[in-house]
């Protein structure tokens, strides 16, 4: 995903350290994904110019010390290793905008990982968390925060001050509710909890006037509030396999609406026609 990407363009891509120690010391870019490595190499410590690294699909478990004096990486992809925690090293590498650690067995997570100030997109999806620090909200310029398919119930309140969130991925989880507290967060832009256990979402899902894309398939609602009307920029929202007999009243006022799936509820003929009816340019399915 996201971290995987670089630009050949401009700048050469290494497959192995000494290529690069070769050929260009001053090397940025270095793809070691698919090579059975158990380790960095020994040598990685003299890229000091490393801006992207990417180390997915090896077998690294253990953090290495060596990693962590590239202190210019911005984009570091370690997803499908067996790392099970994050350290408080991370720290050192300030300069990080993207970070994908899904795909590991990653249970712990420092409170350092606050203080990568340039960090805009966090993968973390596949993993074995409960909890995610609440210095989470330091990371000011985050974007992007995948979290889907780990043991999650809660997040800590603290995520309501990340003012520059769009994407939030809960998907596969443990929640029982929508936080409230997530409706602050007015530069939300997509928001995923399908596959957890909800019971009902919040009145205050409406002060998400940012929202195009709601995705809550498969969990136990029975109702939505009112004020999912006021989603106003709304484009897609998926809400299958729930147990709802109605939609709000005003969803006509969903005049961005353009998918809206609604498989595997409980409604009435009466109440599907209705639907349809209230939105025309909508591609509606029952």
């Amino acid at each position: 995903m996201g971290a995987q990407n670089a630009n050949p363009l401009t700048e050469k891509m290494y497959y192995h350290v000494d290529n690069a120690l070769s050929e260009n010391k001053g090397a940025t870019q270095l793809n070691l994904r698919d090579q059975q490595l158990f380790q960095l190499p020994e040598n990685i410590q003299y890229l000091k110019h490393l801006v992207f690294l990417n180390g997915m699909g090896n077998s690294f478990e253990r953090w290495d010390e060596k990693l962590f004096s590239l202190k210019n990486l911005e984009i570091l992809n370690l997803k499908g290793n067996t790392f099970s925690y994050v350290p408080s090293e991370i720290s050192k590498l300030k300069n990080l905008s993207k970070l994908d650690l899904s795909d590991n067995k990653i249970s712990e997570i420092s409170d350092e990982i606050g203080t990568l100030k340039n960090l805009q997109f966090l993968y973390l999806s596949e993993n074995s968390l409960v909890s995610l620090p609440s210095t989470i909200d330091h990371c000011e310029k985050l974007q992007v925060l995948q979290m889907d398919n780990n043991q999650l119930s809660y997040l800590p309140s603290s995520v309501a001050a990340l003012t520059s969130l769009k994407t939030l991925q809960v998907g596969y989880n443990q929640f029982y509710e929508l936080d409230t507290q997530w409706t602050h967060i007015q530069t939300l832009e997509e928001l995923n909890m399908e596959h957890n256990r909800l019971q009902n979402i919040p009145n205050s899902i409406g002060a998400l006037s940012q929202l195009k894309t709601l995705i809550l398939n498969n969990n136990n609602l029975k109702e939505l509030p009112a004020s999912f009307s006021n989603l106003k920029n709304l484009e897609l929202a998926i809400i299958s396999g729930n147990e709802l007999t109605v939609m709000p009243e005003r969803i006509s006022e969903l005049q961005k609406l353009r998918t809206l799936i609604l498989t595997n509820n409980k409604f009435s003929e009466a109440e599907q026609k209705r639907i349809k009816d209230a939105l025309p340019n909508c591609a509606v399915y029952f």
